[in-house]
């Protein structure tokens, strides 16, 4: 038995002022075969890294291909796309005849001219591979569950939980699936909801959490093999942004597509019931200094790279140097060029320094002080789940009780790395502010004391209803009252 796999990965935000370009891949995953490190996957790899471990358990051979990853951003360069597509599909050429593919997809890719990336490859591979052999497909839950990309593909798992600390296990599930096909054991089907809404749906919060407990119980039942919540990722402005229900089942298309009814019909019903509250920064920071232990976490969702946002506003930072607050830090503030002044200057150097509010209007104003460079290091990374994401040159520099850590590669607020890579301890700080949606929860919510989601003049605009939406099918809740889900396939 045979299998390819390989990874073309990043998520778009059409919205976003920063274009992406292979050069952002070269700064995340940019694998050629066989390079990928055997320690731990990389940023939606998990199929490949999954599949070495067990091609001698399982007794197949692997053919790995290009692995290819960008931090989120606006769309990718038309021909840089091209380039590392047409790179695999020759890799997937070379190593005809195959049983099956593990493809290790994000979901909500979008290049100039390719509004759907993901379901352009996996048509593009279908052709080369023919009907019979295997294709399956992991994906981020913040993605466009497209009907090219499920009509297409065999077997299409996304990760459950959000933060995404389940890639690995997720990847073991598409693996064992795919096995299981090409030796005769079942014959998938599947069947897709659409919810038509727009949401966000952290799992660390009691409603969902609950609703993946529960539809992972479903999983084994009756032949249903894989339930999938597709949350949709809500900066893109492509027709098919919607939240989807997918279900895979043992031969019983019946089956399948009553399970992805009633799922989908019970998430609606949780329609505006699974996002956080959010205060103003003021009220989010004498909150914080109110609270009767530490540190008290203030997540800034406005301004996340996992969103697309260039991760340099410099709002909340403003608030509290203009309060003289104490015993607080911040991160990740990007500014490549204020790093590459710190190391200049060496550790324990006091010099004036312009940094943040570079990208936009949506960044604030650059904040002109001057700075003590309390910590340099090269080569960063923090750890996501089972995962490492890097963060390059970094500086953390003081202005009076606040220490703020500067990054090279844009990037969210994940692990406890990104302060103690620079002799920051998380746990001793008062005040926490992380640039991060939820994702940084899964390091972060267990040494916090409190959580407070903070609504900041940052890019990513929390209300759906105000983002200048041009191409999406309508209607959609919540910008229409009336909404008409089904199902589509």
């Amino acid at each position: 038995m045979r299998l390819f796999s390989a990874t073309l990965a990043t998520e778009t935000n059409t919205f976003s002022p920063l274009p992406t370009s292979l050069d952002g891949y070269k700064q995340t995953v940019f694998l050629r075969p066989g390079e990928h490190p055997d320690a731990t996957p990389l940023m939606c790899t998990a199929p490949l890294w999954v599949a070495r471990r067990a091609t001698r358990r399982e007794n197949f051979t692997l053919v790995e291909g290009s692995c290819f990853a960008a931090s989120p951003a606006g769309r990718t360069n038309r021909a840089d796309y091209e380039f590392m597509r047409d790179r695999i599909l020759s890799e997937l050429k070379a190593a005809l005849p195959l049983d099956g593919l593990l493809l290790g997809l994000h979901g909500a890719m979008i290049a100039h001219g390719y509004d759907d990336v993901e379901g352009d490859i996996i048509e593009r591979v279908r052709d080369i591979v023919g009907a019979r052999t295997i294709i399956g497909v992991e994906l981020d839950p913040h993605c466009h569950l497209t009907l090219k990309r499920v009509r297409l593909a065999d077997i299409i798992v996304l990760y459950k939980e959000y933060p995404h600390t389940d890639v690995v296990e997720r990847a073991e599930d598409l693996l064992r699936l795919v096995l299981a096909t090409i030796r005769g054991e079942i014959r998938p089907v599947m069947s897709l909801y659409d919810c038509r809404q727009i949401g966000s749906y952290p799992t660390t919060l009691p409603l969902m959490r609950s609703f993946v407990d529960r539809i992972k119980q479903e999983e084994g039942r009756g032949g249903i093999l894989s339930v999938s919540i597709g949350h949709c990722f809500p900066y893109a402005d492509v027709a098919e942004l919607s939240g989807r229900i997918l279900v895979v089942a043992n031969r019983d298309k019946v089956a399948a597509d009553r399970l992805a009814s009633e799922i989908g019909q019970e998430f609606i019903r949780m329609r505006g019931r699974t996002a956080p509250d959010y205060l103003p920064v003021d009220a989010a920071i004498d909150t914080a200094l109110a609270a009767g232990g530490a540190p008290v976490v203030l997540a800034e969702p406005a301004d996340n790279a996992g969103g697309g946002a260039p991760s340099d506003n410099t709002t909340i930072l403003c608030h509290l140097l203009d309060h003289d607050i104490k015993n607080a830090a911040l991160g990740p503030l990007w500014d490549p060029i204020a790093v590459r002044l710190c190391f200049d200057a060496g550790v324990g150097a006091r010099l004036p320094l312009r940094f943040g509010g570079k990208t936009g209007p949506a960044s604030g104003q650059p904040i002109d002080a001057t700075v003590e460079v309390a910590a340099l290091a090269r080569d960063c990374w923090q750890r996501f789940g089972p995962t490492q994401v890097p963060l390059g040159d970094c500086a953390a520099i003081r202005i009076g009780g606040v220490e703020t850590v500067l990054i090279t590669n844009r990037t969210q607020a994940l692990g406890l790395e990104l302060f103690t890579n620079l002799g920051i301890d998380p746990r001793a700080r008062k005040i926490l502010v992380l640039k991060s949606t939820n994702h940084f929860m899964a390091a972060f919510g267990p040494i916090a004391h409190q959580v407070l989601y903070v609504d900041s003049d940052g890019p990513l605009n929390r209300d759906y209803a105000r983002i200048p939406y041009t191409r999406i099918i309508r209607p959609i809740w919540p910008l229409d009252a009336d909404t008409t889900p089904g199902l589509i396939f």
